[in-house]
């Protein structure tokens, strides 16, 4: 643990950021790219509603999954915080209770998922001819889902141990694998939706199989040791209360993809369900390098702020904006230049290639600023502060694109869907820059 003090207690601020962000981005480029592929694919060789199946689908099963991405998120912060004040046995701890909250949640919502799989597909826009295709691609990524659970548990914590590469591995080595079985079980084998389905759920399973390898071997610090399973009451519950703000946030994109998927049924049929998939798929790639920030920027504030190195946590914050922002600028330019062939490489329908540019250029629109939400959402939760990193993350999907999503298309019929992504990020923006801005001259001083 020494030289992991010595990294993120001295270390340059700016070289411990592009350390701990560039792998991060590579490994949310590969997953991304992997489900942009996974579109492609579907779309090229099954069908436009496949595209809108997949729109469907994802979001329950990402919904599953955050149950172990916010203990991940939560279990880090603590750990990072714990080996900041040189306490390695509550990191001890902490990574075990996070281990057995994960396994127990994922395997219980699974077998709901399981047993009320059209109910929830027809919650989350599975209507008319999506719902089949659908069905039968959620029917076999179900299974998956535990891993990717586990997964996305470990790969923050992997992080919070100070090594970002091994966690850019995890990413990689599901992508690569689902591009390659996908094309074998759906071009080669003619398996349609149900082999789409079965290449994402054995890449699932090859991510969580690798992370469960990390740490059983002698490249981690952290053990997986069985007296730490038994669920500590004081851990679990600020494993949660951090842990909870990633599992809203996605429970708040996920009722977000209800309204959004009722929205774009009722005002623009089943195509615009697919021009979403398709703007959504390039909005998780394209805005990999800003997310690979704000992952980078955790384990960095994390460590100082238990460390109690003021000066430093704040360098952190101005040039993790500083960063995030010229990057989220160079993406908006790119989508400006090159909008129409992007949509080119998902599909060569006629209506998809008319309607998708515009409304893709409309919800990039204020793309240069979101970096200032990511950024003060993640010092809250680093700072172990639960209700205001809770705020911070409802602000976007929940407070305001939520009701956006909603109520504009009754005015503006299906433009009114597009133009809430940029008021809503607007709107969050100005809230989260004041109320970081005080928390900084209060609490960082």
């Amino acid at each position: 643990m020494n030289k992991l003090a010595n990294e993120l207690g001295t270390e340059n601020i700016g070289k411990l950021l592009i350390k701990q962000a560039v792998p991060a981005t590579i490994g949310i480029l590969v997953m991304s790219l992997n489900m942009i592929v996974d579109t492609i694919f579907v779309g090229q060789w099954i069908g436009v509603l496949a595209i809108a199946a997949i729109t469907v689908v994802l979001p329950i099963v990402f919904l599953i999954s955050s149950i172990g991405m916010g203990i991940g998120i939560g279990g880090s912060s603590i750990i990072s915080r714990a080996l900041g004040a040189n306490k390695p046995e509550k990191a001890f701890l902490t990574f075990g209770n996070q281990i057995a909250l994960t396994v127990i949640l994922a395997i219980i919502f699974v077998i709901l998922g399981t047993i009320f799989s059209v109910p929830i597909l027809n919650l989350f826009g599975a209507k008319g001819q999506i719902l089949p295709i659908a069905s039968e691609y959620f029917s076999v990524v179900i299974y998956g889902v535990p891993f990717l659970a586990f997964a996305m548990m470990g790969n923050p914590v992997i992080r919070a141990e100070g090594k970002p590469r091994f966690a850019m591995y995890a990413m990689m080595i599901p992508a690569v694998l689902n591009i390659i079985l996908d094309i074998i079980f759906i071009k080669w084998f003619n398996w349609g939706m149900w082999g789409a389905g079965l290449a994402t759920s054995i890449s699932f399973a090859s991510c969580g199989l690798y992370i469960l390898y990390f740490f059983l071997s002698s490249k981690s610090e952290l053990k997986i040791l069985p007296k730490n399973f038994t669920l500590d009451f004081k851990i679990v519950r600020e494993i949660i209360e951090l842990g909870g703000v990633s599992i809203v946030r996605q429970g708040a994109i996920s009722v977000l993809m209800i309204v959004l998927n009722y929205s774009l049924f009722t005002y623009g049929g089943e195509i615009s369900i697919s021009i979403f998939g398709i703007i959504n798929r390039v909005m998780m790639f394209s805005l990999s390098p800003v997310l690979g920030v704000s992952q980078g920027f955790l384990p960095v504030a994390g460590f100082n702020i238990g460390a109690e190195k003021n000066d430093r946590v704040k360098e952190t914050i101005k040039k993790s904006i500083w960063f995030g922002s010229i990057l989220g600028t160079i993406i908006f330019i790119g989508i400006v230049i090159f909008k129409e062939e992007i949509i080119w490489i998902f599909t060569n329908d006629a209506t998809l290639l008319a309607k998708t540019p515009n409304a893709m250029l409309i919800v990039f629109l204020v793309t240069p600023i979101v970096t200032m939400q990511l950024i003060g959402s993640a010092y809250f939760q680093a700072a172990g502060k639960a209700l205001p990193a809770l705020f911070l993350t409802l602000l976007k999907q929940g407070i305001f694109l939520i009701p956006l999503a909603y109520i504009l298309p009754k005015f503006y019929g299906i433009d009114g869907v597009w133009w809430s992504f940029p008021i809503a990020d607007t709107l969050s923006t100005i809230i989260t820059v004041w109320i970081l801005k005080r928390e900084v001259d209060k609490n960082l001083k």
